[in-house]
């Protein structure tokens, strides 16, 4: 039964990718968005569902240990370990602005739980913050969000275009739901073997519930990059990582104040903006990220797991 729900899972998380990309990029192209801006904002929030999930379930449940481990861990594993996936697949390419805005807009944020979490709790009055730093990323980022090469699409009517919109909403929908449950499936069994091992909360946060809410950016970007769609590939995994700390950190604190281990979370912080750096400086390089970049993400992923699980 277990293998039947894994091979399900998998079923799932491909059918689901290929829903939310083809979704995405319809999304763009009828509106006139910048991909980047879609993978962004629509994609990322939608692939961030289960990390939402998880930590507010976890949090109800009084383990904050799962809460902080499965924002870290899922942001290590979306720049160490997705992106290096992705890296081999096909060649990563970027743009000079993504390099100065986005990627270390998001490596400042990862930065920032460095201020909260001294002393060993992040309140309610931080997370409002958190969810107000996340509505003015939200406004800059829809700044000069059109592009000039949508021209075809917004000379349709409009019944055309409102058709087309929906049809695309409902495939990104459609996408996000599928991704979900085939993550939930794959996961479930081993969040039960691990906790009847006795495997800590932070080791369970930052391994197997980081692993398996992070398979929805897993496969949709896997299926982006076999399109050859950069911008969604990093807008996704970026945006990701950025609503992982603002939107799940921010509403979870909201609902009940998470308890922190200063000495054990902020190691793992500096790991987490750490990848961050080494990923824009890998993209810097040429302003793509080829195979020889994605190898070195998933052999310092590598090491990572070698040092927690050592």
């Amino acid at each position: 039964m277990q293998i039947l729900t894994i091979i399900g899972g998998i079923i799932g998380l491909y059918i689901g990718g290929e829903f939310l990309v083809r979704g995405a990029v319809r999304f763009s192209r009828v509106l006139g968005i910048r991909q980047i801006v879609v993978g962004l904002t629509v994609v990322a929030f939608g692939t961030s569902a289960p990390e939402l999930a998880a930590s507010l379930v976890a949090a109800l449940k009084d383990a904050p240990g799962v809460v902080m481990g499965n924002v870290i861990g899922s942001n290590i594993l979306n720049i160490g370990a997705v992106l290096g996936i992705v890296a081999l697949i096909h060649a990563i390419t970027t743009t000079r602005s993504f390099l100065k805005r986005e990627l270390p807009f998001m490596i400042a944020v990862c930065a920032l739980l460095l201020l909260l979490v001294p002393d060993g709790e992040i309140d309610r009055l931080e997370g409002l913050f958190l969810i107000m730093l996340l509505g003015v990323y939200l406004v800059a980022i829809y700044q000069n969000r059109r592009t000039e090469a949508a021209a075809e699409d917004r000379r349709l009517n409009e019944e055309k275009v409102a058709g087309r919109v929906m049809r695309s909403l409902l495939e990104i929908a459609a996408g996000i739901a599928v991704l979900v449950i085939g993550a939930r499936w794959l996961v479930i069994g081993a969040i039960d073997i691990a906790t009847s091992l006795g495997i800590s909360e932070r080791i369970i946060g930052l391994t197997v519930v980081a692993l398996g809410t992070s398979l929805p950016e897993l496969a949709s970007c896997v299926v982006a990059a076999a399109k050859h769609e950069s911008d969604l590939v990093l807008g996704n995994l970026v945006g990701s990582s950025v609503f992982n700390v603002l939107a799940i950190l921010g509403l979870t604190a909201l609902v009940r104040p998470i308890g922190v281990d200063p000495g054990t979370a902020t190691p793992d912080i500096l790991i987490m903006t750490g990848f961050g750096v080494i990923a824009l400086l890998l993209l810097a390089i040429g302003k793509k990220l080829d195979r020889w970049g994605g190898g070195v993400l998933l052999l310092l992923f590598g090491l990572y797991l070698l040092y927690i699980l050592g």
